[in-house]
């Protein structure tokens, strides 16, 4: 699939940036910033990574900076990135 640059997301309190970009490489990478990251790091990174795959997204480049959201909030800002990355409506039939 296709990708462009392309992010989602605030800096805000209980909110999570997701910039998303082409990758050379094959697989998901995650680049996570984030301050609960010991304790939450590799489920923040499965949601991630779950979610870009459902989008049918398997080679991309993600960094993250993570600000206490909840894996709703993580995956509603990866879907946006994702739809601006790739053009694709993913509400649409």
């Amino acid at each position: 699939m296709e990708l462009k640059e392309a992010f989602a997301g605030t800096l805000e309190s209980g909110d999570i940036f997701i910039q998303i970009a082409p990758s050379k490489n094959k697989g998901v990478q995650v680049d996570l910033d984030s301050t609960v990251k010991y304790q939450f790091g590799s489920q923040i990174k499965k949601v991630i990574t779950e979610t870009l795959q459902g989008l049918g997204i398997e080679d991309a480049e993600i960094k993250a900076t993570d600000k206490g959201a909840l894996d709703c909030t993580i995956r509603a800002r990866v879907t946006a990135a994702a739809v601006r990355a790739t053009g694709k409506d993913v509400w649409k039939d």
